[in-house]
């Protein structure tokens, strides 16, 4: 036999034989988009929690100072942290956060929880911080509205965006206003 007729021999061998393993080869099965992008062990994200993910803290506080940081950087740092506040306090939310790559914004508004007379979608106060690409740390001032805060419980929901809507929602903080020492007395 001739080597080129052994060689097209070989070649239509070969080709039959890849034919029939490909046609072994079963292909992965389509799976419902939510089955394949949610894992059932994975929480669900709790919007009316503290946020996470781009914070590494979160702080509600009477104050704040900044403090020579890693490498010379600013970090801001909560001042006798607490979530009782009495109502001609200032309310700040000191957080730090994760490296970043790009700079954003931190915005908190603040809404009536469980306050009488005021109807919880009635915003009280609102205060945003923008966060350059160097900075980790910031915070959110909110202070008391004309007449200080009505003694009750109050939530603020923190945002990340240039833009505050439903998508930009990352948690939510809580604090609560105790009444006035001397009011309380009379």
């Amino acid at each position: 036999m001739k080597p080129s007729i052994i060689i097209a021999f070989g070649m239509v061998a070969f080709l039959l034989s890849a034919r029939a393993a490909a046609e072994e080869i079963e292909l992965t099965p389509i799976v419902p988009i939510p089955e394949f992008q949610n894992k059932a062990d994975t929480p669900a994200y709790d919007f009316n929690a503290p946020p996470q993910g781009l914070f590494l803290n979160v702080q509600l506080a009477e104050g704040y100072e900044h403090e020579m940081g890693f490498r010379q950087s600013h970090d801001v740092v909560p001042v006798r942290p607490t979530q009782q506040f009495r109502p001609d306090s200032v309310v700040y939310i000191v957080f730090s956060t994760h490296q970043h790559y790009n700079a954003f914004q931190v915005s908190g508004r603040c809404y009536p929880e469980q306050v009488d007379g005021l109807d919880p979608k009635t915003l009280v106060g609102e205060d945003a911080m923008y966060i350059a690409l160097e900075d980790n740390s910031g915070y959110i001032q909110l202070n008391p509205p004309p007449g200080g805060w009505k003694p009750g419980k109050y939530k603020v929901e923190m945002h990340i965006g240039f833009q505050v809507n439903e998508i930009s929602l990352v948690g939510t903080m809580r604090f609560a206003v105790q009444p006035a020492a001397d009011s309380a007395a009379n």
